[in-house]
């Protein structure tokens, strides 16, 4: 089935960008199933996003939905707002959450923008939290200066979540071709040295205490499957 739904994509994606993109999510998705790893990931973030306190919450590159979800489930956030720069995802994410049928009390809480994270956005500002999950290695490296001002230095929430694969880890992944990465359109996958030699840079810049989780199954020698960096604004920010 995950084949045939595949192959359909594909010919749909040789004029339509978004199926390319809706066909690299699939097959990511499949890799990842197996260990239920993104039900995981999006545990760990509500998680972390519970712990910290925050109220308002943004969810950036929301894709679909499956976040934004969870996060309606949970009374501590009274505002949540995603954001995506896919008018396709937004419109999947709107249908995820039965965004129409949503009684008014719920509806009050959410919002969907259309924006870049690589572009200064007023609206983004004034948040307790913001969480980016599986995005940046979707990021070209010379953009990624440019998100890191937008969010830290634009935004700068008080919390941030950040959740990255962790390259090491895909070689417990049988049907991933050996120097593959998870995902088509991903620009970069870092090891763990590389995502804490980057979070903790960032977080000296900007103000901020970075803590790591490892998120999924834990293997002595490569680690978790996802790496997840929890980034507390300091005193002097």
């Amino acid at each position: 089935m995950f084949n045939s739904l595949l192959a359909q994509l594909s010919d749909e994606s040789a004029t339509d960008p978004d199926a390319v993109a809706e066909a690299q999510a699939i097959e990511e998705e499949a890799i990842e199933s197996a260990i239920s790893l993104n039900e995981q990931r999006l545990g760990s973030v509500v998680a972390a996003l519970k712990a910290s306190g925050a109220t308002r919450v943004l969810d950036l590159g929301c894709g679909e939905g499956r976040l934004l979800q969870a996060l309606l489930k949970e009374k501590q956030f009274a505002e949540i707002v995603g954001m995506d720069v896919s008018h396709r995802a937004l419109e999947i994410a709107q249908d995820r959450l039965h965004y129409d049928r949503l009684p008014p009390i719920q509806k009050a809480r959410l919002r969907l923008l259309h924006g870049s994270l690589i572009y200064r956005d007023a609206r983004l500002a004034g948040f307790d939290a913001a969480a980016v999950v599986e995005v940046i290695e979707h990021l070209d490296p010379p953009r990624l200066a440019a998100f890191e001002r937008v969010l830290f230095e634009c935004a700068k929430p008080k919390t941030v979540v950040i959740t990255t694969p962790n390259r090491e880890y895909n070689v417990k992944w049988e049907t991933l071709p050996a120097g593959k990465f998870r995902h088509r359109d991903h620009r970069f996958e870092w090891t763990r040295d590389q995502f804490q030699e980057w979070a903790n840079r960032v977080g000296s810049q900007f103000g901020y205490r970075v803590h790591f989780v490892a998120v999924g199954p834990s293997d002595p020698v490569v680690g978790s499957p996802t790496q997840m960096g929890v980034f507390e604004a300091s005193l002097r920010q």
